[in-house]
């Protein structure tokens, strides 16, 4: 796959690996994200680089000593009957700067939890002081308690943590060379995630993709969110329970509890843990205190899993039973609705990335709530301006907009009834599929504005 964005991340290790000393460096983040990739784009002839397997620990010395082989030549023609050996005689041999690179890192400590400590000896004593260690992992539980928790050996001795997340939306439209009204729709399925791009890129048609990928029982996708779970959860039963009932429509925390038959105390902790993995996440009314706000709304954080949440769990009966042209058909008469929820989500997302006719905004945000005049009102994007001065509010239409004058208009009249407008200069926007004023007017934002906004890092 081509190599898209990353340019911060690789930025950051380069600038770490230039040093003199010996450095650690991790990189984590959910599987299928790209960091193998990254890694690879990072090392050159000349350095090791290690994927590990979930093996028994002396296979995987063995396996690392052939590797390491490669560079020094003999160095697997001894037996290694603790990590500290092989590392002592790695220590012993260098005499040049190159990277050590353990991907899949979690395996080995799996296999020998010793590791980490082991670690921790070679960087506080610079037994590194000729290569740099580089160790990843796409368990994000087990990569954060290794190296983010104070308990942890390694805590504090990593020059660089770097969490590898989705690639930014703008730039699917020029992976998969498609227009930016597509690369919506596209978006809405496969996320940010590049493999899914570069297995959704192997079929001529959308439709195709997602009927022989995710629908098809014999689909590659078609258990991946089984798949990911495996990375940082012991069983998988209540992550998809809470996931297929948000997909289904219950948003709020006490709706939730009620479908399981259980007190919402009960179900805190694996939400919680569901948004740190990025697989949920929390809208609040923006401008709301997310600690004290009692209008919480639960949503799906990434489309892939929106998608299947909504159209393979609720159907499984029916794509076991190969009715996979039924399913999708059922997917096709609601696809207007669930792709202008992502487009919303991009919308928001994409006015903090540039600077909005040259006023830079912070995050954006829905708001619902009682307007000044105590009347119930919605508005899809919100968000105040860095100096305070201003607020943008936007309505986002997944259809064609012939006459966005008077939209234009009524948004405007509803941001000057929110409650903390006031002594503010109200920026109406609208961000439609479509329109015919979208050339001319600049608070007009259709798919290839919002995608080009989001060709971010």
């Amino acid at each position: 796959m081509k190599f898209f964005n990353r340019h911060r991340e690789q930025e950051r290790i380069r600038k770490a690996l230039l040093r003199e000393d010996g450095q650690l460096i991790v990189i984590y983040g959910r599987r299928r994200c790209g960091k193998s990739t990254l890694i690879k784009n990072i090392i050159k002839a000349g350095d090791i680089y290690f994927m590990a397997q979930q093996t028994d620990d002396n296979i995987q010395r063995q396996q690392l000593a052939a590797v390491i082989a490669e560079k020094f030549q003999g160095f697997d023609a001894m037996i290694y009957p603790t990590w500290e050996a092989l590392f002592s005689n790695l220590n012993r041999q260098t005499k040049e700067k190159f990277i050590l690179a353990l991907d899949e890192f979690p395996y080995m400590v799996k296999s020998s939890p010793i590791l980490p400590s082991l670690i921790q000896k070679i960087i506080d004593q610079k037994l590194n002081s000729n290569y740099h260690i580089i160790i990843c992992g796409s368990s994000q539980q087990m990569m954060n308690s290794m190296t983010l928790e104070a308990s942890s050996p390694l805590y504090g001795r990593a020059s660089e943590i770097i969490k590898i997340k989705p690639l930014e939306a703008g730039w699917i439209t020029d992976y998969l060379e498609c227009d930016a009204t597509q690369g919506v729709k596209e978006y809405a399925v496969w996320g940010g995630i590049p493999r899914y791009w570069e297995l959704r890129r192997n079929y001529p048609s959308f439709s195709q993709a997602v009927k022989n990928l995710i629908l098809d029982n014999q689909g590659i996708l078609h258990e991946e969110p089984s798949r990911l779970f495996l990375d940082d959860m012991r069983e998988s039963v209540q992550a998809y329970s809470l996931l297929s009932l948000v997909g289904k429509g219950a948003h709020r925390i006490s709706e939730i509890a009620s479908r399981l038959n259980k007190p919402a105390s009960q179900i805190s902790r694996p939400i919680d843990k569901l948004i740190n993995l990025g697989y949920l996440k929390r809208d609040i009314p923006f401008g709301e205190n997310p600690k004290n706000s009692k209008k919480g709304l639960y949503t799906i954080a990434e489309p892939f899993f929106g998608f299947y949440f909504s159209f393979v769990v609720p159907f499984l009966s029916s794509l076991e039973l190969n009715l996979i042209d039924q399913v999708f058909d059922i997917f096709s008469s609601r696809e207007n609705l669930f792709i202008s929820s992502w487009w919303e989500n991009l919308c928001r997302r994409s006015v903090p990335a540039k600077p909005f006719n040259d006023i830079y905004f912070g995050p954006a945000q829905r708001w619902w709530g009682n307007n000044i005049n105590n009347q119930p009102m919605e508005i899809d994007v919100v968000a105040q301006s860095l100096d305070g001065k201003y607020l943008l509010v936007g309505e986002c239409k997944w259809s064609e907009v012939p006459n966005p004058k008077s939209l234009l208009e009524n948004t405007q009249k509803k941001g000057a009834l929110l409650p903390f407008a006031k002594n503010k200069i109200i920026i109406p926007v609208l961000f439609a599929k479509s329109s015919p004023d979208s050339n001319n007017n600049p608070n007009i934002l259709t798919p290839i504005q919002v995608m080009n906004r989001l060709k971010t890092g």
